[in-house]
């Protein structure tokens, strides 16, 4: 078995959509950012791939490079789960937070599963989506941004 955590954090801007797991929520900010700025995504890939000593998201996909400019965080997240693949790795379970006043993330935390489950060739069961509020402190809590914190547990496949 092999864990890994990622975190990461994105500041809120007008005329973006925001999408969180993969899901467009309707909201009057998005997220900022080269890709899709999906934080909670990003969080996961970079728990995935920290758990398999494998380079992270910024080395992967860098903002410099103009394949990545609007990318879908889900397509990455495809991505990672190839490498994962390769090394003979697959996806235990995952454990993740979002932090953000608003929007309420329950009413769609299902729907961020089944996506992130089919890009991670996965059951959504495998996966735990969680919110919470930074209690109106700090830039998250004058909801300034979202961040997204994650945990990856990796099995390695026995080759059998």
């Amino acid at each position: 078995m092999r864990v890994g955590i990622g975190y990461d954090v994105h500041r809120l801007a007008p005329h973006r959509k925001l999408v969180l797991g993969g899901v467009e929520i309707p909201f009057d900010k998005g997220l900022a950012g080269h890709s899709d700025a999906d934080v909670l995504t990003h969080a996961i890939m970079d728990a995935l791939l920290g758990a398999a000593a494998l380079p992270d998201i910024g080395a992967l996909f860098p903002t410099d490079d103009p394949r990545y400019a609007g990318a879908s965080s889900l397509k990455l997240l495809q991505h990672v789960a190839e490498l994962l693949a390769q090394h003979g790795l697959s996806v235990g379970n995952i454990d993740a937070t979002v932090i953000a006043e608003r929007p309420r993330i329950a009413p769609v935390a299902q729907q961020m599963k089944l996506r992130l489950g089919e890009s991670l060739g996965v059951p959504p069961e495998r996966i735990a989506i969680k919110a919470t509020t930074n209690e109106g402190l700090g830039f998250l809590g004058r909801a300034e941004g979202i961040a997204a914190i994650a945990v990856a547990l990796l099995l390695e496949n026995s080759g059998d």
